[in-house]
């Protein structure tokens, strides 16, 4: 016996041009992988885990729009936002945080 929602019908989003051109471009297999780097993947992996060794909480306020750069930040490097503020608070308190 079938369900309700197995009968609905689920609608696909509407895409834009450029979503579109994206998808026309991948399914043409016009996108290549560029790999991993080792040596930044390695780097990551110190910091998470020089950040688990964690034996205190603290609790901070943030400016909303700063809250919201962190978290994409952190989203681009593949790490949890927290994980990611404890690791440039190491890298600061450790002079290992450079300045592009």
């Amino acid at each position: 016996m079938k369900s309700k929602i197995d009968k609905i019908p689920k609608k696909l989003p509407t895409l834009s041009k450029e979503e579109n051109d994206i998808l026309t471009s991948y399914e043409a297999g016009e996108w290549k992988s560029i790999g991993l780097n080792n040596k930044l993947i390695s780097s990551y992996q110190k910091a998470a885990s020089a950040t688990l060794a964690k034996n205190k909480r603290i609790n901070i306020r943030l400016n909303q729009l700063d809250l919201q750069s962190i978290q994409k930040k952190a989203f681009e490097e593949g790490l949890p936002y927290q994980t990611f503020i404890s690791s440039l608070i190491h890298k600061f308190v450790t002079g290992k945080l450079v300045e592009k």
